[in-house]
C-alpha cells in the first residue's frame, strides 16, 4: 500500500515539476513568437500532428469553397435526374427548363436549397477524401523510392479508389440530407418536409425512418465515390505529373489536369450518381413499399422503364458542376498546401 502512495507521489511531483518548467519556459517562447511570429508559424506548421492534420484541413476547405460556388449548379442537375422518374416518353427537361421554371416561380433561392447539408458534406466527405488521398500517396510513393521506382498511374488509381469509398461511407447521412432537401420542393405543397437546414433533415430522418435510413444508398455513393475518385484524383495526379514538362506554367498546368480530370470524373461516376440520387430520394408510399429494393433493382427498373440512355441524361450539367467544382477544389487546395509547407 505505502509503495503505491509513494509511486503516486512520485508521479505527481514529476507532474508538478513539468508543469513549472513549461511556465518557466512561457514568457521566452512568447518573446520568441513576438520577436520572429513567421518563424513561429513555421515551426507550429510543421509540427507532427499539424503536417498529418493538414491535408484533411486544406480538403475540406477547399471542398467548401468549391461547393459555395456550385451549388445552384448541383441544384438542377439533381432536378433533371428525378424528372420523368418511371417515365420511359414524354417532354425531356433541359437545365435551361428546370431554371426557368424555378426562377418563374419566384423562388431564385431555391437553386440554394440545401447548401448547409452541402457545406456538412463537403466539411466530412472532401475533408477524408483528399487527405487520405494524400496521406496514401506519399505513402506510395516513399515506398515506391524506397524501391529505386517512380510511382505511377496504378498506385494513383488505388489511392483514389480507397480515399474515395472510405469518405463516402463516412459523409453519407450529409449526402442523403443533401439530396431530400433538394428534392422536397418536387413533392406536392401539402407533403412536403420543409426541412429547416441539415441538423434538422438528418434528426427527423433518424427519428422519422430510423438510424439507419441515413445510409440509404450508400452502397452507389461508395461506388460512385470511388468511381469519381479514380477519374478526379488519379486523373487529375496523372496529368499534372505528364504537363510538369511541357511548356505551361504552374497556374495553367492544374487549370489543365483539373479540367481532364473533370471529364474522366464525369464520365465514370454519373450512373452511379444516377442510382444514388433515386434510392436516397425515395420514401415509402402508401403500401409501406419503397420503389427500389437497392442499386441493382434501381438500375433493373430504369433500363425497363425509361432506357439505358437515362443514366446519362443531364450529362453536360453533370460535366458543368463537376468540373469546375473539381477545379476549384483542387486550385485551392494546391493553393492551401503551398502557403501552409
Amino acid at each position: 500500500m505505502s509503495s503505491a502512495v509513494e509511486a503516486a507521489k512520485r508521479k505527481s511531483e514529476a507532474a508538478l515539476t513539468t508543469a513549472k518548467d513549461i511556465a518557466a519556459d512561457a514568457p521566452a517562447a512568447m518573446q520568441k513568437v513576438r520577436e520572429d511570429p513567421k518563424a513561429a508559424t513555421q515551426s507550429f506548421l510543421h509540427s507532427p500532428f499539424i503536417r498529418g492534420a493538414l491535408p484533411f484541413v486544406n480538403g475540406g476547405a477547399a471542398g467548401m469553397v468549391a461547393t459555395s460556388v456550385i451549388q445552384p449548379v448541383d441544384m438542377i442537375k439533381v432536378r433533371l435526374q428525378l424528372a420523368g422518374e418511371g417515365v420511359k416518353t414524354g417532354p425531356k427537361p433541359t437545365p435551361m427548363s428546370v431554371t426557368r421554371e424555378i426562377i418563374a416561380a419566384g423562388r431564385v433561392m431555391d437553386l440554394y436549397t440545401g447548401l448547409s447539408a452541402g457545406l456538412l458534406r463537403q466539411a466530412v466527405y472532401t475533408t477524408a477524401r483528399l487527405g487520405f488521398f494524400d496521406t496514401f500517396m506519399k505513402r506510395l510513393t516513399v515506398r515506391a523510392e524506397a524501391k529505386g521506382n517512380k510511382i505511377g498511374f496504378g498506385e494513383r488509381a488505388t489511392a483514389g479508389l480507397t480515399a474515395g469509398g472510405l469518405a463516402a461511407m463516412v459523409g453519407n447521412p450529409a449526402d442523403l440530407a443533401l439530396i431530400r432537401m433538394q428534392s422536397d420542393g418536387l413533392k406536392p405543397v401539402g407533403e412536403r418536409a420543409n426541412y429547416r437546414g441539415v441538423g434538422d433533415a438528418l434528426m427527423r430522418i433518424a427519428k422519422n425512418e430510423g438510424v439507419a435510413r441515413l445510409w440509404a444508398g450508400a452502397y452507389p455513393t461508395v461506388v460512385r465515390a470511388m468511381a469519381l475518385n479514380f477519374g478526379q484524383l488519379a486523373f487529375f495526379s496523372e496529368a499534372k505529373a505528364r504537363l510538369k514538362d511541357t511548356s505551361m506554367g504552374p497556374r495553367a498546368q492544374t487549370l489543365t489536369a483539373s479540367a481532364i480530370a473533370g471529364f474522366f470524373a464525369s464520365f465514370f461516376s454519373l450512373p452511379f450518381d444516377f442510382m444514388k440520387t433515386r434510392l436516397q430520394k425515395q420514401t415509402r408510399g402508401p403500401d409501406g413499399k419503397l420503389p427500389y429494393n437497392g442499386m441493382f433493382d434501381c438500375f433493373k427498373k430504369v433500363i425497363a422503364e425509361e432506357g439505358p440512355l437515362r443514366f446519362y441524361r443531364g450529362f453536360s450539367t453533370y460535366y458543368v458542376r463537376i468540373a469546375p467544382h473539381a477545379m476549384v477544389t483542387l486550385i485551392v487546395a494546391d493553393y492551401l498546401n503551398f502557403i501552409t509547407k
